[in-house]
């Protein structure tokens, strides 16, 4: 950076550059020692958004769309929370599944796919409604490519992580892979991640799964998640594990990059 970048009034046309490559707020304007109304209302806004994130209650046709729901012969069941409270104040029970939903999984899924994709609402249902339909149709194509067997995909309500043991249980899948909604923070409420597995199954837990985060317009976006996903489910079903035993090996770069 030359010392002209910082006089002459391209000041805030490096701040815009800056700031462009990030979604973090980074080098706000300030009023004496508070920030200015603009930012205020932004951070606001920003909070809003995250509340009205975790708070919404999924619905399959509202928030993936009707056409798309029926394209991929989507059903919803929800875990053992009776409501989003629930959910939110005890999180064992968004690991298990309710007995109508399992009930419904084994009726409406075929065994031991090769690979199986489950949709939960997590804390961030705007997350899923914007990345799922994007997202399933990229790692459905890529795994016929692969002449894999695919799992019928299904939604979950009221979901944690730890649903993947509960639908391994029933359905033995070699590769499960769960796209869930982050957590939302202030840069966004978009934000989703794969969590991964081979052969999950009651009493595994996080060290027995992969995760790729950040599944977004300004993180990693569809193309990229799909090759990830499904260059990591490759390596799981070679080597017969998943976790911290297995380091992922990114697929090509030219997969990687918009």
């Amino acid at each position: 950076m030359s010392k002209d970048d910082l006089t002459g009034g391209n000041w805030p046309a490096l701040i815009e550059k800056i700031r462009a490559r990030t979604p973090a707020r980074v080098l706000v304007d300030r009023a004496g020692a508070a920030y200015r109304t603009s930012t205020q209302l932004e951070l606001r806004e920003a909070h809003a958004a995250a509340r009205d994130a975790v708070r919404t209650e999924f619905d399959l046709e509202r928030d993936l769309g009707a056409e798309f729901a029926q394209e991929w012969k989507l059903f919803a069941v929800s875990t053992m929370a009776a409501n989003k409270d629930e959910y939110l104040l005890r999180p064992d029970l968004g690991r298990q599944l309710s007995r109508e939903g399992h009930d419904l999984v084994l009726q409406r899924c075929a065994p031991r796919p090769d690979i199986q994709i489950v949709i939960g609402d997590g804390l961030s249902v705007t997350a899923v409604s914007e990345q799922v339909p994007k997202l399933l149709p990229l790692i459905a194509a890529a795994a016929k490519a692969q002449k894999w067997k695919f799992g019928q995909p299904f939604a979950v309500r009221y979901c944690r992580v730890g649903v993947m043991n509960a639908v391994g249980d029933v359905l033995k899948p070699e590769v499960m892979v769960l796209l869930i909604g982050e957590r939302p923070g202030l840069a966004t409420a978009e934000s989703l991640s794969a969590y991964m597995a081979f052969r999950p199954a009651a009493g595994h837990n996080d060290s027995q799964r992969n995760l790729i985060s950040n599944i977004h317009a300004r993180g990693v976006f569809g193309e990229a998640a799909a090759a990830r996903i499904v260059s990591l489910a490759e390596q799981m079903m070679s080597r017969r594990l998943s976790g911290v035993q297995l380091k992922e090996e990114l697929p090509p770069a030219k997969w990687l990059a918009k």
